[in-house]
């Protein structure tokens, strides 16, 4: 092993112990008001306030100095969620949280996921009203740790966490055992981790053994950590920080085991009847999914389109294989045979919600800078009242557009029940669930901005969808539009591995010429055009998940191919598993070089278009 490879480990360990003191000592402390305060009720005794209600673990005993402080704090800062981290938190469970929680950014954060430690949370009534939530259910730290996620989803701008002084873990402490549990109430996977975890003991050990003296400062750094972040002051002060420190490593040797074990856990609740479900529609194959090919572009009508790509699904693994066929007229890239509604359901289904949502959830919770900069694309031009996101999903974009247009109303439409739980999260004012161009009478007139970002290219009929969004508009309205580029070099390059095809969901795929001459002849004037500024950081990362994807699919889903459980296929699924960990670093260090320059020459994978209607 090459001192260079310990060097780094090394200074990869100083960065996060750096790192971790300063988000120890950003983490806020309860403080108690002066006096009597708006936590006291008026005999006297401390409260959290008649609108908030305090949840804790099982055999966790909140003082009632604590819980008067916690809702005099609550009361101050606007906070409709505060959870509390006691002063004595186990050492790892603190460095875990460190790692995952940045405080002085987390509140303001809207796309933070919810963090804590598990043993108790301050609500206020009405976030436990919306996400239906029972406050006098028992919980254990699991299930809290859950929980915490999930409140964090309604309150996304008024969440905190504080370290409570007079709050004890020991009552509700648990043991390695429940690690992968508590992982998994996290949104974390506990067997990625795990096997992580283990290679990077591995590794430190090796570099130890054969490196001299870098690899032994690196293996006593990763030792010493807990002492050096949580040892030198700080609100924090572990019980078992001594013990922790002393025998480290044997300690994540064995949370490790523990925790993969613990991986193996038990297939999801009703997939013996998914899988049963899946197997009847495949049992005919999967020709009904399909159209009739059609021997013309469905933008220009030109005669003879001819193959830019074909691939199987990429994406879930799901059976059956899609054709991209270009326009040699007009340049459109369109589904050739293009999937029936019946089709559409089925490869829809288990990506956006079920089996996929969690993922789902955690790609669109990572957009954060997207969403402000296609916001912010509005601007120089207009201040809206009033905004209609059209294919919201869950509803993050306008969830954070609120942080660029404070005063703005946003609502969303879309197609999945997904919309409901935005309204109830209030991420949107009003959802609409169905399709577009049916609701736009309805909605005639009432908008001054519609956006759609990366849905045009999922719809049957992109036509329809202008047509729509044009009765929507209220003369001298603005509608955003964001598609992927399919003239983007990387296109070319990748093949059927780049990420924007995304088949076999995307049924259109709109050059900017094309898209500018309908917007024309629908009555809108250009007014901006970006394409560095939406270029998505994903086109090597992308191409490396597909090609594991194609190589490795997963046995687990339920329309895989039963021979993909045998042992051997499982083995040769690890392997390539684990020969793509450092294809997907690499990926993602000539992503970040291919990004710098896509926004430096303005040529990216995407594409953003301003447009307004005139009035006439």
């Amino acid at each position: 092993m090459s001192p260079w490879v310990s060097l780094v480990i090394a200074a990869a360990l100083g960065a996060g112990t750096v790192r971790a003191r300063s988000r120890l000592h950003a983490l806020p402390v309860l403080r108690s008001a002066d006096g009597r305060t708006s936590a006291e009720d008026p005999d006297g005794r401390p409260s959290p306030g008649p609108r908030r209600r305090l949840l804790t673990a099982r055999g966790v005993v909140v003082e009632p100095g604590v819980l008067a402080a916690a809702g005099a704090q609550a009361d101050r800062e606007g906070l409709d969620v505060l959870e509390l981290l006691p002063r004595d938190l186990a050492a790892e469970d603190a460095l875990g949280l460190l790692r995952l929680v940045d405080p002085a950014g987390y509140r303001q954060d809207r796309l933070a996921a919810g963090r804590g430690a598990g043993y108790a949370v301050l609500v206020s009534g009405d976030v436990l009203a919306r996400a239906g939530v029972d406050p006098d259910r028992p919980r254990n730290r699991v299930e809290l740790l859950e929980l915490t996620r999930r409140l964090k989803e309604y309150a996304t701008a008024s969440t905190d966490l504080a370290v409570a002084p007079g709050l004890s873990s020991r009552p509700a402490s648990s043991g390695g055992g429940n690690r992968a549990a508590e992982l998994r109430a996290q949104g974390l996977p506990p067997g990625l981790l795990s096997a992580l975890q283990l290679a990077g003991l591995a590794l430190l050990a090796a570099a130890a053994v054969r490196d001299g003296r870098w690899g032994v400062a690196a293996a006593g750094l990763y030792w010493l950590q807990p002492l050096l972040v949580l040892g030198t002051g700080g609100p924090l002060r572990p019980a078992d920080l001594a013990r922790a420190s002393a025998a480290r490593p044997l300690r994540s040797l064995r949370a490790a085991v523990r925790t993969a074990a613990g991986a193996r856990s038990r297939p999801p609740a009703g997939e013996r009847e998914r899988t049963a479900e899946y197997a009847a529609e495949l049992a005919g194959g999967t020709a009904l999914f399909f159209e009739p090919r059609r021997a013309d572009c469905p933008w220009c009508g030109a005669p003879g389109p001819v193959v830019r790509v074909r691939m199987p699904d990429l994406l879930q693994g799901k059976p059956g294989r899609f054709t991209l066929e270009e326009c040699r007229s007009c340049g459109h890239v369109f589904q050739n045979p293009r999937l029936t509604v019946e089709g559409l359901d089925f490869y829809y289904r288990d990506f956006y919600d079920g089996r996929g949502g969690e993922g789902a959830g955690v790609v669109f919770g990572r957009l954060g800078a997207h969403y402000r900069a296609r916001a912010a694309m509005l601007a120089p031009y207009a201040t809206p009242a009033s905004w209609l996101d059209v294919g919201t999903g869950h509803g993050h974009f306008c969830d954070v557009a609120r942080d660029v247009w404070p005063d703005t109303r946003f609502d969303g439409l879309d197609m999945g029940d997904g919309i409901q739980d935005a309204e109830r999260r209030g991420w949107v004012a009003t959802g609409y669930q169905g399709q577009f161009p049916d609701l736009a009478d309805k909605l005639a007139g009432q908008y001054e901005a519609v956006s759609m970002y990366h849905y045009l290219e999922h719809t049957r009929d992109p036509f329809a969808e202008l047509d729509a969004a044009a009765r929507v508009l209220v003369p001298g309205g603005h509608l955003l539009i964001e598609l992927p580029d399919p003239e983007s070099r990387m296109a070319r390059l990748l093949g059927a591995h780049w990420l924007p095809w995304f088949q076999p969901q995307h049924q259109h795929l709109i050059p900017v010429g094309n898209l500018r001459a309908a917007l024309a002849g629908r009555g809108f004037t250009v007014l901006a055009e970006e394409h560095g500024a939406a270029h998505q950081h994903n086109d090597f990362v992308g191409a490396v998940a597909l090609v594991t994807n194609r190589l490795a699919p997963d046995p687990a889903s339920p329309w895989a191919d039963p021979a993909l459980a045998r042992p051997g296929r499982r083995a040769a699924r690890l392997a390539v598993r684990a020969a793509a960990l450092p294809c997907l670093a690499a990926a993602g260090v000539l992503d970040a070089v291919r990004s710098a320059a896509a926004r430096r020459t303005d040529g990216g994978n995407a594409y953003r278009l301003l447009a307004r209607k005139e009035a006439r």
